[in-house]
């Protein structure tokens, strides 16, 4: 029983609620970090998302049983290794859905309603859509956004930019295609045969796109900065602009060089260069927003 439920956390992949943090975006650049209502509000939300991520995973896993026990890696995933019956986790969703779902409408009709929309997308990604090139990343954007708007829709705002949501779309599709380059080049020539979607690009292709989306990231952040006033009146805010810049690079460089990327979330973990980079952006954010 022990092991089932290590094994429930593990394809609850814990480590991938860290890309739920973008739940988070409004309260913090909108000035209300520090406020107690509105944290606690969007920690609840940012709960849900973690929940709600976590069954896509599982009905993901579910699903993918046999391609992932041809994937170099994903074939030590405990439902391809056998390891967590198609039962439990079978039931471990269906106790997930009937706290999501509920818990969501009745807290915020809105929040209801963004969760449902990005439950019905990823399901759709995961049985369909995941296998059509370029629909696959702009539907792991779509799902980027989805978390920053519902952080907005939970608690009033004043300062909140709609150039994070442009940003926040071209950040997740750099990622994205980033991943999808890192997976062509582990699998090599046989990449279609483990995720069909990998046959409709080619790394000359990605490389264009990566190229074309890195500097939209930027320029569409650096708009943001160009519009973000802090407290003060001035705009501060570009100040960050040089973190964002190297994160981006580092990744890129990840990505091309040391050929590793497949994971992004491992690469935060990890990577001591891109720790740094995130962390100044954030510590310089705070004394901006909070401290100026």
């Amino acid at each position: 029983m022990v092991n089932q439920l290590r094994y429930i956390l593990k394809t609850m992949r814990p480590k991938q609620w860290a890309k739920n943090l973008f739940v988070f975006a409004a309260l913090v650049f909108d000035g209300q970090l520090l406020r107690l209502n509105p944290f606690l509000i969007t920690a609840y939300a940012f709960a849900l998302f973690c929940l709600v991520s976590s069954l896509v995973y599982i009905i993901n896993d579910l699903a993918d049983i046999e391609s992932d026990r041809q994937h170099p890696i994903k074939k030590n995933r405990p439902l391809a290794s056998g390891k967590l019956t198609r039962k439990t986790a079978i039931i471990t969703a269906a106790i997930l859905f009937i706290l999501i779902f509920p818990g969501a409408f009745i807290f915020n009709l809105y929040l209801g309603l963004i969760l449902s929309v990005y439950f019905i997308m990823m399901i759709a990604y995961s049985f369909w859509l995941k296998h059509v090139p370029l629909i696959d990343v702009m539907i792991i954007a779509a799902g980027f956004v989805l978390r920053v708007a519902a952080g907005l829709v939970i608690i009033v705002t004043k300062r909140f930019s709609p150039w994070l949501f442009v940003a926040t779309t071209f950040l997740a599709l750099f990622i994205g295609l980033g991943k999808r380059r890192a997976e062509i080049q582990l699998l090599a020539t046989n990449a279609g045969s483990h995720r069909r979607v990998l046959d409709g690009y080619s790394l000359d292709l990605l490389d264009q796109l990566l190229t074309v989306v890195l500097s939209a990231t930027l320029m569409t952040y650096c708009l943001y900065t160009f519009s973000a006033e802090d407290t003060q009146g001035t705009f501060a805010m570009m100040l960050t602009i040089p973190f964002v810049i190297y994160g981006l690079f580092r990744y890129l460089y990840l990505i091309r060089i040391k050929k590793i990327g497949g994971a992004p979330e491992e690469i935060v973990l990890t990577d001591h260069p891109m720790q740094a980079a995130v962390g100044l952006w954030a510590l310089t954010v705070v004394i901006i927003l909070y401290l100026l």
